[in-house]
């Protein structure tokens, strides 16, 4: 009976399928995002209540925006989205503690991490102290001789300096025996994190994180600099009660966005409510270029538009983490904290270069590992999650290839790179693992320390990173496995790429584009609206850049639209565009601004294409 549910439930899948594709070239099922007849009804109420054209109330519907809801979804204000800073556990006792830093003009560590979020997080900090004349102190890691988080050696440098006060963001929460140094000196120390906690914490002063099991805020979506924001919020609410701001005025908060606006997107976390806020505000204040550090960053990357989430993802995200990659971590926090031009115009042209630099090491190890992935998939399709290792590999870049893996093969990944082994003993392996939706790491990780198969390790739910012995890698391989088996299967049985409507080129119009950029930004949580120009011709395509696949298509009408495929040369997506001859695809992806030479054209990124002969 089993398999009969199971053959019933394929067929009517299929039945469902947008345009009959059941089989696209990256191995998709094509759907509706409207799944229901009431998501129908909903779009075509919000589109008639709100005077909103029929495209817009199927983006609004399909993304869960209620009819009551679409105000505050097209305009997220912060003062209705953000909570009381109360609402956080610690967070009084974390605000008074900073007060009385500031009050005493005591001086102030900061201690970051070397990602995008854990830059910007310090520098939001730094800059905050800086407004009220505190000494400030940022230190980054090394991602190579350190690792992740605080270690004991650096609380005791910090001290010997004369910090008496340290504040760890984006990190600390499982920093147990790094921290205990501090108390030993007799040093406060603060969490502000947003990572995943267990019920035991560092004894510290205060652990601000939403995500530690008895914090019942609901703000457990935030990134680091999105917890800090609301510190900061807290600290100047503390310090008006203080009676302290006269000839010191209050800082202006909303000035700050831009960083937190950078973190959010940067660290992939859901682009819902107070997270959307935070970045469609910051957005504005981005451009408007108040920030030394990122507006040199834009100019070295060549950014000559208004910034959107896909260039913070994708151009100034990028080279920040470069710094921590494979340069010094505490570039990217120097950058975006300074106020001089010159030393931000040096720093990041210097973090342009090194950008350059990780991509080509970046690609050699990424062909590397994709091999050693295939023939552990090929060995056995339905394994739960690919492993792979090399002591030729940069720790920096671990990270990305492993999110390439994922993209690839559909599954979570783990990318380690060996220390060199030596005469007497293996060398450890520093990894970093991607996941899927529906696939939590973070909890496996946690599981996988529990059991003792790990030096270390934490994240969250999509990416996670981890130290482990050579010896201990089968068996941690095996517990993964074991942890993740279900979960990762029934991701893959239900991939499948989400459609919001069908386009003709014609109709990809600039003010197409203006009207979905009412419910942007995009990212994580609040998706990109994806269309599919059916049938249409493929009249040009060729190889350009780092494997990417320009081409042109061409719809019944006439009308034209250009389109890029990103890495997609050598891959099934590329060979279908490559290969078209001029015939018909079935054309999936999302429409996007693309300005060159001061000239705005809209263009098509795509995602994935169908052969319509083949389609239901």
């Amino acid at each position: 009976m089993g398999a009969v549910r199971k053959a019933n439930a394929k067929q009517l899948a299929d039945e469902s399928a947008y345009m009959g594709v059941t089989q696209s070239a990256r191995g998709f099922r094509w759907q509706e995002r409207l799944a229901t007849p009431a998501d129908h009804a909903l779009a075509t109420a919000i589109s008639q209540h709100h005077g909103l054209p029929d495209l817009m109330g199927r983006v609004l519907a399909a993304r869960g925006v209620g009819l009551d809801d679409v105000p505050v979804f097209l305009d997220p204000a912060l003062k209705s989205l953000m909570p009381d800073p109360s609402t956080l556990r610690d967070m009084d006792k974390c605000a008074a503690r900073i007060a009385d830093a500031i009050e005493a003009s005591a001086p102030v560590a900061i201690f970051g991490d070397y990602d995008v979020d854990g830059a910007c997080s310090s520098a939001l900090l730094a800059r905050f102290l800086d407004h009220h004349g505190t000494p400030a102190r940022i230190y980054i890691p090394d991602r190579i001789f350190e690792g992740y988080g605080p270690n004991a050696a650096a609380i005791e440098t910090l001290v010997k300096e004369g910090a008496k006060l340290i504040v760890t963001v984006d990190c600390g929460t499982t920093s147990f025996e790094p921290l205990a140094a501090a108390k030993r000196l007799n040093t406060d120390v603060l969490v502000i994190d947003h990572h995943q906690a267990d019920e035991t914490l560092p004894d510290v002063h205060a652990v601000v994180n939403p995500n530690r099991q008895d914090d019942i805020s609901g703000q457990g979506n935030l990134c680091a600099a999105g917890v800090v924001f609301l510190v900061l919020v807290a600290i100047t609410r503390e310090l008006r009660k203080r009676n302290f701001y006269g000839e010191i005025g209050a800082p202006d908060l909303l000035a700050l966005l831009d960083l937190v606006s950078l973190a959010t997107v940067a660290d992939v976390v859901p682009l819902t409510g107070l997270n959307r806020a935070y970045v469609k505000k910051g957005l504005a204040v981005m451009h408007a270029r108040g920030n030394t550090g990122l507006t040199a960053l834009g100019d070295a990357a060549g950014l000559t538009q208004a910034p959107t989430p896909y260039h913070l993802g994708f151009i100034l995200g990028p080279r920040i983490n470069a710094g921590g990659r494979i340069g010094e971590a505490a570039l990217g926090a120097k950058l975006l904290s300074t106020s001089d031009p010159i030393e931000a115009a040096r720093i990041a042209e210097l973090l342009d270069r090194l950008n350059k630099e990780r991509k080509s090491i970046e690609t050699a190890a990424l062909e590397e590992a994709m091999a050693i992935a295939e023939q552990q998939v090929e060995a056995d399709p339905n394994r739960a999650i690919v492993i792979v290792g090399s002591e030729a590999w940069h720790k920096g870049i671990v990270g990305l290839v492993a999110s390439r893996l994922v993209e690839r093969f559909r599954r979570p990944a783990c990318v380690l790179a060996w220390d060199k082994s030596g005469d007497d003993k293996p060398g450890d392996g520093t990894g970093s693992l991607r996941s899927v939706a529906g696939v939590d790491l973070g909890a496996a990780v946690r599981a996988a320390v529990a059991e003792g198969l790990l030096i270390k390790g934490g994240g969250h739910a999509m990416a996670a990173g981890l130290t482990v012995k050579r010896e201990k890698l089968a068996a941690l391989d095996k517990f993964l496995s074991a942890e993740m088996i279900d979960a990762a299967s029934g991701a893959r049985t239900a991939a499948a790429l989400e459609i919001d409507a069908a386009l003709m080129a014609s109709g990809a119009t600039a003010d197409v584009v203006h009207l979905l950029d009412r419910a942007g930004p995009y990212g994580q949580g609040n998706v990109q609206p994806r269309f599919v120009f059916p049938a249409h011709r493929v009249k040009f395509a060729k190889v350009v850049g780092d494997a990417h696949v320009r081409a042109v298509l061409e719809g019944g009408d006439g009308g034209r639209l250009e389109a890029i495929a990103f890495r997609a040369a050598g891959q099934p997506l590329g060979d279908a565009l490559l290969g078209a001859g001029g015939l018909p695809l079935h054309v999936a992806g999302h429409l996007r601004r693309d300005t060159w030479g001061g000239r705005e054209k809209i263009e098509l990124q795509i995602d994935d294409v169908a052969d319509p002969r083949k389609a239901g």
